[in-house]
């Protein structure tokens, strides 16, 4: 059946997984999340070359192959206990759908897909990593039909993709409705990456974006596509095709999932204590306000207690916070991105602006207010910060 047939299907399915995260976490209270599990994904293989430098004699799945190799053996160096899994170790061509059949049937908690950039303007340079979602500008699009077009070459290739064409911009929008259920772990993840990349050895942040790519399509675990720079641009190819180019991405992204192992974990153990420790008649209070339905933004005095605004004025350098956007420019007062939220306040981290709201004493406080910020920015997640710094 063509995908367009299916979108009534599709939209309920769509409505399912915004809900799914709700009974994932009515299932994970006890079990505090550990990350186990970790699958490399170096782009392209085989027959399939990727990108290729303006002089030919340079390509893409050997330089993503590479930097896999390379993270993986820093996770297993650092983490003996992580296993990690590679779609593909030597230059061999593996499917689109096989990638995620692979960390799908390893049960993987992260899904990392590295891949090379090119645009047919060579002045277009520096790192942007991709979730799965709807993408925004034509230059989102390009690199979606880009990473998508290699599935012309599988065999029966509309019947496995479900009449998907990568050059149909219709296809998109009915592919967009199907975002990754673990959306917010893998912008969280995303964000780590191109703060890390911000400081070189190509140290141009086009940001974290989304994107309808096949590879993430079905991914049943957070999962981000990183472009690591452009083979297209002498600047960024110089880079790349160096061993030394090579070791410092692998080194950047090990570095991006040191820290994203240690929040989400970190933030599981938190959360699973301060549910354990409430009793069982407190338990409706507490997810009352989550079950009254609040059309419109709520200032935040009326999302915190009164007596947290004394505790602000008593703990201006060390305090908890709960980040709601990350973005690559300084937002105007009022801005679309905010909802309304114009308490909101941002740090400048590399070439990215974190907006956080509030201040709270202690992380389980901070939770709290995070399970209702999410109803406006489901990627809300509680930050610590301390002398005006995010500590990691």
């Amino acid at each position: 059946m063509p995908l367009k047939a299916k979108l009534p299907n599709i939209i309920v399915c769509a409505v399912f997984l915004l809900l799914l995260p709700l009974c994932v976490l009515a299932q994970g209270v006890g079990e505090v999340m550990r990350i186990k599990t970790v699958v490399i994904d170096p782009g392209h293989g085989g027959k399939d070359p990727g990108a290729i430098s303006r002089n030919g004699k340079y390509y893409e799945k050997n330089i993503t192959l590479s930097v896999a190799l390379k993270l993986g053996n820093m996770i297993k160096s650092a983490y003996p206990g992580i296993k990690v899994i590679y779609t593909r170790s030597t230059d061999k061509y593996v499917e689109l759908s096989q990638r995620a059949a692979i960390a799908n049937r390893n049960r993987a908690d992260l899904f990392i897909s590295i891949h090379v950039n090119s645009a047919k303007a060579t002045q277009a340079r520096g790192t942007e990593t991709f979730v799965m979602g709807a993408h925004k500008s034509d230059d989102n699009f390009e690199v979606c039909k880009t990473e998508n077009s290699v599935i012309v070459i599988e065999d029966d290739y509309q019947t496995k993709y479900e009449g998907f064409n990568p050059n149909s911009p219709e296809s998109y929008i009915i592919f967009s409705l199907l975002q990754n259920v673990h959306q917010e772990q893998s912008i969280r993840y995303a964000a780590q990456v191109q703060e890390q990349f911000a400081k070189g050895p190509i140290t141009v942040n086009r940001g974290v974006k989304q994107g309808g790519l096949l590879v993430l399509w079905k991914t049943t675990m957070p999962a981000v596509l990183t472009e690591i720079g452009f083979i297209s641009n002498p600047k960024d190819c110089a880079v790349l095709i160096t061993k030394n180019g090579q070791e410092q991405f692998a080194r950047k992204l090990f570095n991006a999932f040191k820290a994203y192992k240690g929040s989400v974990e970190s933030a599981s153990s938190v959360l699973d204590k301060s549910i354990a420790q409430q009793p069982q008649e407190q338990l409706p209070s507490r997810q009352k306000p989550q079950q009254e339905p609040k059309p419109q933004v709520q200032p935040e005095s009326k999302f915190e207690p009164q007596p947290e605004k004394q505790a602000q004025k008593s703990l201006p350098d060390n305090f908890y916070a709960v980040q709601i956007l990350s973005v690559g420019k300084k937002l105007e007062k009022g801005a679309y991105d905010l909802r309304g939220r114009d308490d909101a306040q941002h740090m400048k981290v590399g070439n990215l602006y974190k907006y956080y709201v509030g201040r709270y004493k202690t992380r389980k406080e901070a939770v709290e207010q995070m399970w209702i910020l999410r109803k406006t920015f489901p990627g809300a997640f509680v930050i610590h910060i301390r002398d005006n710094k995010i500590v990691q």
